[in-house]
């Protein structure tokens, strides 16, 4: 019988692990079912693990241990030099080791879906599900940069930036707003490899696309699905934040799939 959780849930106290130099705070639901695979809840640039508190609170009442970290450079995490996109999905990786972890469902939203990709990429057998939202797709090719040399922020984003900041002020203030040009950078460059590495990943995948106000090239998507062996694609009608501004929706499609056994 699973324990009755409230929504203290979103008030966990915060640990901290040092990762190569770099601290990465953390919250810890604890273990509610000895049977379950913990789920690893990462946000997007600009926010912090708070984004997730409904989604986390209905996950541990479902009998689920939730982990939910802070990004590098976001929430109670340290500021670095560094925010290579990379970096954040090497940053879950080790805290997934660093906690013992043998098995994960991994959901992550914006830049926190590249890193629990990145993840998926290098350690399959450690990932069982894979949910993946909103997530701005890489260049594959040189042919693709010409087009995004000048590229400004769009409607969508700014709107996006505007709710967030009005929202959850204390994320966006805490966020280091170093790494905006570096992430510029890194969205202008093509990025075959992790193209390439698609077809490593080895867990059922679901992949949620926004409709208008979303930032998924819808042809890249379609290329992402094929590349993956068991990718699902579920779309929805708002904007970028499926879970913050259509939970209900979000909820009936991403829990499902992650209590599947």
């Amino acid at each position: 019988m699973v324990p009755s959780v409230s929504s203290e849930i979103v008030d966990l106290t915060v640990s901290r692990a040092v990762l190569d130099d770099v601290q990465i705070a953390y919250r810890d639901s604890g273990a509610v079912s000895l049977d379950a695979v913990p789920v690893v809840l990462v946000h997007g640039m600009g926010g912090d693990g708070h984004t997730w508190d409904r989604f986390a609170h209905t996950l541990v009442q479902a009998g689920r241990r939730v982990i939910i970290p802070d990004l590098r450079g976001h929430g109670r995490s340290s500021h670095t030099d560094s925010y290579l996109f990379g970096e954040f999905g090497a940053d879950v990786l080790k805290l997934c080791d660093r906690l013992g972890l043998h098995a994960v469902d991994l959901v992550g939203h914006s830049l926190g879906g590249y890193a629990v990709s990145c993840v998926a990429q290098e350690r399959p057998e450690l990932v069982r599900r894979l949910v993946i939202e909103e997530c701005p797709l890489p260049l594959r090719s040189g042919d693709e940069e010409v087009t995004l040399t000048r590229r400004f922020p769009t409607i969508p984003e700014l709107w996006h930036a505007t709710t967030s900041l009005i929202r959850h002020p204390r994320a966006v203030l805490a966020f280091d707003r170093s790494m905006t040009r570096t992430a510029l950078e890194q969205f202008r460059k093509p990025n075959p490899e992790w193209w390439d590495r698609l077809r490593d990943i080895t867990a059922p995948t679901l992949v949620l696309r926004g409709g208008p106000g979303g930032m998924v090239d819808p042809e890249k998507l379609a290329i992402m699905r094929t590349d993956i062996p068991d990718c699902t694609v579920t779309a929805f009608s708002c904007g970028h934040s499926i879970h913050r501004d259509r939970y209900h929706e979000f909820e009936a499609t991403v829990l499902p799939f992650l209590t599947s056994y």
